[in-house]
């Protein structure tokens, strides 16, 4: 049976955001450890340019501010640009109005940069709020990625789910919001980020890392023959020297395989989308 893989590499810029937002760092020490996401971009954008590989960057609006000139090279790259946010405002942290106004001030930092606004959104911490979905589709994003719900197949997010402890969950209505799943075996942060706050001390080789990202890999190819294959970097983590060899390690292993194809995020949303319509729309046609 012929193959039809597609490959997304996705990259969080968070840079300094993530620690001077959900960190609240002031320590300079703790802060030049975002500051290093620039030289990982660098190092990123000259690997993927290598091997012609157009990628998903989601970053918030406080390094677009940042590193105006950089962010501007994703761009011209080729590269997509999402959205994440602020200053990685964690969703379920803030209020509704909150969390709206922090979404248009994220999508006018990317229009400004790009001419146009995101049509994918990555929630900092992969924590969407109640409200998120709502919001999202109000303001016209096509697709997100920060649910787990499945891992190598996109699906429909959802309104009107209803948790509850003494009986069934009740799930809700699908809505046009195209969900690229996520987990965090497939993030290079759990594997290799140090955090003393939370006593977090990844720190794994990549030898590691590999396997566990190659073996995914592997069971998509061998078992599925169809999906998509998302893993989520962050340059400040993925850009240190020999984890750079591990990506492009993966990089030449998965592109030795027939029927597979790297695309941006806003690509495979675009595509499943066409293949995939909500009832409504069949109804509609």
């Amino acid at each position: 049976m012929s193959k039809t893989v597609s490959v997304c590499l996705s990259f969080d810029f968070d840079a300094l955001s993530i620690w001077l937002g959900p960190m609240r760092s002031s320590s300079p020490s703790t802060i030049s450890r975002g500051e290093f996401g620039a030289v990982g971009t660098e190092r990123l954008l000259h690997l993927l340019r290598r091997y012609q590989v157009s990628a998903s960057w989601f970053i918030p609006g406080h390094t677009i501010n940042t590193y105006p000139n950089l962010v501007q090279k994703i761009a011209d790259t080729g590269h997509e640009i999402g959205h994440h946010g602020y200053l990685h405002e964690n969703p379920v942290s803030v209020s509704p109005d909150q969390e709206c106004r922090i979404l248009e001030r994220g999508i006018e930092c990317i229009r400004r940069l790009t001419g146009q606004a995101p049509s994918g959104y990555r929630a900092p911490g992969w924590s969407l709020s109640p409200h998120s979905i709502p919001l999202l589709l109000k303001l016209g994003f096509q697709y997100d990625s920060s649910l787990m719900g499945n891992d190598f197949t996109p699906y429909y997010c959802r309104v009107g789910d209803e948790a509850s402890v003494d009986r069934a969950y009740q799930f809700g209505q699908e809505v046009n919001l195209v969900e690229l799943p996520v987990d965090w075996s497939l993030d290079d942060w759990p594997y290799f980020g140090l955090n003393w706050s939370d006593y977090h001390v990844g720190l794994r080789t990549p030898d590691e890392v590999y396997q566990i990202w190659a073996g995914d890999f592997d069971f998509l190819y061998q078992q599925m023959d169809t999906g998509v294959y998302i893993l989520t970097m962050h340059p400040q983590i993925i850009g240190r020297g020999n984890r750079i060899l591990m990506l492009e390690r993966l990089i030449q292993y998965i592109k030795g395989h027939e029927g597979v194809t790297f695309k941006t995020m806003h690509q495979v949303a675009t595509e499943w989308r066409q293949k995939n319509l909500l009832e409504k729309e069949k109804k509609a046609t």
